[in-house]
């Protein structure tokens, strides 16, 4: 007999994941790895979200369970952020506060899909809801949107996807890996095509406040009321307010796919920690000042990371609107003899890349097709310009 199971043999390792942690194994070994793999700000955690935490953790009463669900004052708190951000209207009991935005992830596919239920995936994707599908035993559909069409997916390829068996499309925007941003007018044109076509819409909207230029962010949910109580919106504290390791999530959605949701919760991980929901609570609940201070930071990283990747022959960089992540086609570069080895893949040129220049990036297999690069511009300003000078010095 097998010592583990086929479902939970079959899942790929975080690609991310493994790239930041060979990042820092070489880091710690005494190599100078610059690591650009890791979607994670360089930013601690703003004073006052940590001053709530420390004042939570010395009340006895958030030393014992609490709901499954999360914290009463923070599910009321998030939806009043949704209204406020979203301009989604939504009641407490429509949110589940979940242990980080990948158990959201986890829970709403899990909630929502039945095996062989298919999901429009459009691609490059993050790279692990085709594990979370998967796990869910449904079907990823990748739909695949290049640079050529600013990696968003239209319309008509979602209409050539379809089949009897699709049940939910699956968007994003802004977008992980590509920090593609959907205009009000594509957003709602795809959410009325989901509504047509009897879809539900599971929306991540994490990097909602990470835009940039002209870009803006437009929740589907809104954007095409037609959709009704078909949409689950996923979200999360981790990237807008520099708090990955603090672990709190949501998922906001009908009434009665949160509360079957919150009964899986109850029999896995049950509460989210105390001490981290009410860290959460001082977040949402709080100013965007140290947000926008941070966005200022991201945006000055993009600019100078797009100039110095296009600057590189073989390089090609959309000049992306949302996140704090470069998408890089790299295909140029693809069977071209970079320090005597000729790499045919971008995961060989990935490896490559750590290697000899001690540079950390993702491989685009991670997120779809090979070809292509993710770089986080999430890391602070010295180490963003020695990587880069480094990528140029090897691949030049």
């Amino acid at each position: 007999m097998a010592r583990i199971s086929q479902r939970i043999g079959s899942i790929a390792e975080s690609a991310t994941l493994a790239v930041d942690a060979k990042a820092k194994a070489l880091k710690a070994a005494g190599r100078p790895v610059i690591g650009f793999g890791a979607g994670e700000p360089d930013f601690p955690t703003p004073d006052y979200i940590v001053e709530a935490a420390v004042a939570a953790a010395k009340q006895p009463k958030f030393h014992r369970y609490s709901p499954a669900a999360g914290l009463p004052e923070l599910r009321e708190a998030i939806a009043q952020k949704t209204a406020r951000d979203s301009s989604y209207n939504i009641e407490a009991s429509q949110v589940l506060v979940t242990n980080g935005g990948k158990q959201a992830v986890f829970n709403t596919f899990a909630t929502l899909l039945d095996p062989g239920d298919e999901v429009l995936l459009p691609t490059p994707f993050w790279t692990t809801y085709p594990e979370a599908i998967r796990l869910a035993e449904g079907v990823p559909v990748e739909v695949f949107a290049g640079p050529e069409q600013g990696y968003l997916v239209t319309v008509d390829q979602l209409e050539a996807a379809l089949t009897e068996k699709t049940k939910i499309l699956l968007f994003v925007s802004p977008s992980n890996p590509t920090g593609a941003v959907y205009s009000p007018e594509q957003v709602a044109e795809i959410g009325r095509w989901a509504a047509e076509k009897g879809l539900w819409v599971v929306t991540d909207e994490i990097y909602e406040h990470l835009v940039y230029d002209d870009a803006s962010f437009t929740s589907i949910a809104t954007a095409a009321p037609e959709l009704a109580d078909r949409v689950v919106i996923l979200n999360g504290v981790a990237k807008t307010y520099a708090m990955t390791g603090w672990r709190v999530g949501w998922m906001a959605g009908p009434a009665d796919v949160i509360k079957a949701a919150t009964n899986l919760q109850s029999h896995t991980t049950s509460n989210v920690a105390n001490v981290s929901q009410m860290a959460a609570l001082a977040a949402v609940s709080g100013s965007l000042d140290a947000v926008n201070e941070m966005k200022v930071a991201f945006d000055r990283r993009r600019r100078a990371m797009v100039d110095a990747l296009n600057s590189i022959d073989g390089i090609e960089c959309p000049t992306p609107k949302g996140a704090f992540y470069a998408y890089a086609d790299v295909r140029g570069l693809l069977g071209r003899e970079i320090a005597g080895v000729t790499p045919q893949t971008s995961a060989e040129l990935a490896s490559l890349i750590l290697e000899q220049a001690e540079v950390a990036v993702v491989p685009g297999e991670a997120f779809g097709p090979s070809g292509f690069i993710r770089l986080s511009y999430a890391l602070g300003d010295e180490d963003l310009h020695e990587g880069m000078d480094r990528l140029k010095r090897f691949l030049g």
